[in-house]
Parts: structure tokens; sequence; C-alpha cells
């Protein structure tokens, strides 16, 4: 995992949007682009961008592509930034 491209992915607002309503549970594309007043070559390449940082997985079904979220990657993340404050102990 890249901490660039996760921090990148994590910057936009529409992505960290898409996050939100994926942390309900998976969702096609098209339900997705519904939400957004955007076009869907525009949500299809924020959708790429937090495959790439590896915060979704896709998976096609039929015709459809569904998304789901990968909190493995945002938990090494929430234990990166922790492990910054360092321990409360020692402050």
């Amino acid at each position: 995992m890249s901490f660039q491209n996760t921090i990148k992915a994590l910057s936009d607002p529409v992505r960290r949007e898409i996050l939100n309503m994926l942390k309900l549970g998976r969702m096609p594309a098209g339900q997705i682009c519904e939400k957004f007043d955007i076009s869907d070559a525009a949500i299809s390449r924020h959708l790429s961008v937090l495959k790439e940082a590896d915060l979704v997985r896709d998976e096609r079904c039929g015709k459809f592509i569904y998304y789901e979220i990968n909190t493995s990657v945002l938990e090494e993340i929430m234990l990166w930034i922790k492990s910054l404050k360092g321990d409360a102990g020692n402050e």
C-alpha cells in the first residue's frame, strides 16, 4: 500500500462521499453515479483512484460492477496516525 496514493484518494470530497456511501454496504456503480451531479465518467475516474489506492474493491456480476469498501487499508492508516501521536503516558 502506498500512503501517498491513499492520502491523495482521501483528499477529494467526492471520493470521501463515495466511501461514506460504501460503508453501508456494496453498491453497483450506477447507484453510486445517481447520487452525484457529475458525469458517469468522472465518477468512474473517482472509483478508479479509490481502487488504485486499495480503498475499494470491485466485483463484476453480469453486466454490473459492484464496489465495496476495503476497511483494512483505513485501519492501517488509523494505526499509523495513532502511532504519530505517541503513547499518552509519555507526555
